[in-house]
């Protein structure tokens, strides 16, 4: 069997993001929605990136999220060319705030998922735990002296993750290989924290996709950050407007999306950085490769490639990112200057 993970139709609708991956590679939850698959088919088929010459290739759009109950749905839904649609098991995204909106939902299905048939590696007495059978740590993990509360919702921590004395983490939450939490962290469920990344103060509800920091104090709530942003100290966003009304998404400078729900934070698309003290309006929508800085609140919609109100130059924007990646041991690549460079025209 051979999945094809089809975004054609609703890539548009996930920007930034997806100026810069496959919508298959959102993370929501603990998985990306590929990761999901891979793990979902556990050998029974195959993923491909193009139905073009491939036989009996299955598509399925790439915004339906699988999980234990519904996978085997989905396929006979796509196979018989029925639509998929959201029914009580199957839930789809639609646009990014749909990412933190389902991410308690996602982040239970994929701790059943990524744990089956697997143990925990042992907890170090100094720590606090409640309900004890959700948390689950793998190898190499570095927590004393911190409060692991999985009565709300599981703790899923990955290989390698350093969570310093002090952190105060309510489930559902997830954190990704190598990264590390800071001393007297306050978490609220449900938040994914991605590999390689660095988190501190207060976050609630939120995902950061992989090798990005919020390494200091400041509130991220209702809030979705790409890969390789960075987030001043003292970075806050607000998720409701001081009238309790419902929100609205810009998400383009000529696209507003008026919504039903009241909550709603910081969108930022990948290697967008934040000055310090920066403070987000409720429902801020940040493009790609933005440098955030200046008197009083950014505006609901950053253009990409913005530096502070003007244009960023690209050679500059590029020297820039390679310093930030070059902090986590990388350097920027041929293919990722190349992408920018299409998104920068």
């Amino acid at each position: 069997m051979n999945i094809f993970l089809n975004d054609i139709d609703c890539k548009e609708h996930f920007l930034p993001f997806s100026h810069t991956r496959h919508v298959a590679d959102i993370r929501i939850g603990i998985l990306t929605i590929r990761q999901k698959w891979e793990l979902l088919l556990d050998g029974k088929g195959r993923m491909v990136d193009s139905l073009e010459g491939v036989e009996d290739a299955i598509s399925i759009p790439a915004n339906v999220i699988p999980t234990i109950e519904n996978v085997d749905e989905i396929i006979a839904l796509s196979i018989s060319n029925k639509v998929v649609i959201e029914s009580a098991t199957i839930k789809i995204i639609y646009y990014p705030w749909h990412i933190f909106q389902l991410n308690d939902w996602s982040l239970r299905n994929d701790f059943k998922l990524s744990t089956k048939g697997r143990s925990s590696a042992c907890i170090h007495a100094s720590n606090y735990c409640s309900n004890l059978k959700d948390i689950f740590i793998e190898e190499g993990t570095q927590i004393k002296n911190c409060s692991l509360n999985a009565d709300n919702g599981p703790i899923y921590i990955g290989e390698n993750v350093q969570i310093m004395e002090g952190s105060l983490i309510r489930g559902p939450f997830s954190i990704g290989a190598n990264s590390v939490v800071k001393m007297g962290s306050k978490i609220y469920g449900a938040t994914t924290v991605g590999p390689n990344c660095v988190v501190g103060g207060e976050i609630k509800n939120s995902i950061l996709f992989e090798n990005s920091n919020k390494a200091h104090d400041g509130y991220i709530g209702d809030s979705v950050i790409g890969a390789w942003c960075n987030l001043g100290a003292g970075t806050s966003n607000s998720n409701i407007k001081n009238t309790g009304g419902n929100i609205n998404y810009e998400l383009t400078e000529n696209a507003i999306i008026k919504t039903d729900f009241n909550k709603g934070g910081l969108i930022m698309g990948d290697y967008s950085r934040s000055a310090i003290n920066t403070s987000f309006n409720t429902a801020t929508i940040v493009g790609v490769c933005c440098n955030v800085f200046g008197a009083g609140f950014p505006r609901k919609n950053v253009p990409n490639f913005t530096w502070g109100n003007e244009k960023y130059e690209f050679e500059k924007a590029i020297r820039d990112i390679d310093n930030w990646k070059k902090m986590k041991g990388v350097n920027i690549t041929e293919t990722e200057i190349e992408k920018l460079k299409n998104i920068y025209l």
